[in-house]
């Protein structure tokens, strides 16, 4: 079953973890969405739980000489994470990917510029997290998010996400309290086939979905 939308996924992953989480959770929960892709979607989870949004922005660290093939990723000021099957296909080293993690960390950190200005990032320790994206591949994005969200001291976290293949969901497993997707299929092409409409994210549409009114954290 396609999604229509990253809102209509947005609206039934907000379904699912209402059915999550007691009331009393949600005075605690802060919701994560990973840009550009996942804001539609974690807008709408927000938007229906009444709950605070925020980005977190993730670095791609891509292959040398070949910028669309994804090998790891980086959050923060963290320690690279990185696809390790992806790498040994390659018959690539951590150690030979010091300028792509360097330009990694410059983009990531333009990003959060543009989405947050001098504006922190959220506290969410002692806080339940959930970290949204619009689907996932191999994770790679998804584990670097969620070290990162769980060196600040949350109270529960839990990645949230319209469709990701089943063995993807079982090893995010150990990077996170739950793991909830609405689609678990065994092989996932691209997370666009799961939409009739993926058109892509803009800088401003994220800026204007962190602009909407939410409770405050």
């Amino acid at each position: 079953m396609r999604f229509r939308s990253r809102r209509e996924a947005g609206q039934e992953l907000a379904v699912r973890l209402l059915e999550w989480a007691s009331s009393g959770d949600l005075a605690n929960v802060t919701v994560l969405a990973l840009p550009r892709g996942g804001v539609p979607v974690g807008a709408e989870i927000a938007r229906v739980m009444a709950v605070p949004l925020d980005v977190l922005v993730v670095g791609r660290i891509a292959a040398p000489g070949a910028p669309e093939v994804g090998i790891g990723a980086v959050a923060g000021d963290d320690p690279p994470v990185f696809d390790r099957t992806g790498l040994r296909a390659l018959d690539l080293s951590e150690h030979e990917l010091g300028s792509q993690v360097a330009r990694a960390r410059v983009e990531l950190h333009r990003r959060e510029w543009v989405y947050r200005g001098r504006r922190p990032a959220p506290d969410v320790r002692g806080h339940s997290v959930v970290v949204v994206d619009d689907g996932l591949t191999t994770g790679i994005t998804a584990r670097a998010a969620l070290g990162h969200v769980r060196r600040g001291g949350p109270l529960r976290l839990t990645l949230a996400v319209p469709v990701c293949p089943r063995r993807t969901a079982a090893a995010l497993r150990d990077d996170a309290d739950d793991v909830i997707a609405l689609h678990r299929p065994d092989r996932l092409g691209s997370v666009g086939e799961w939409y009739d409409d993926f058109r892509q994210v803009s800088d401003e549409d994220v800026r204007d979905a962190l602009r909407q009114p939410h409770p405050a954290g």
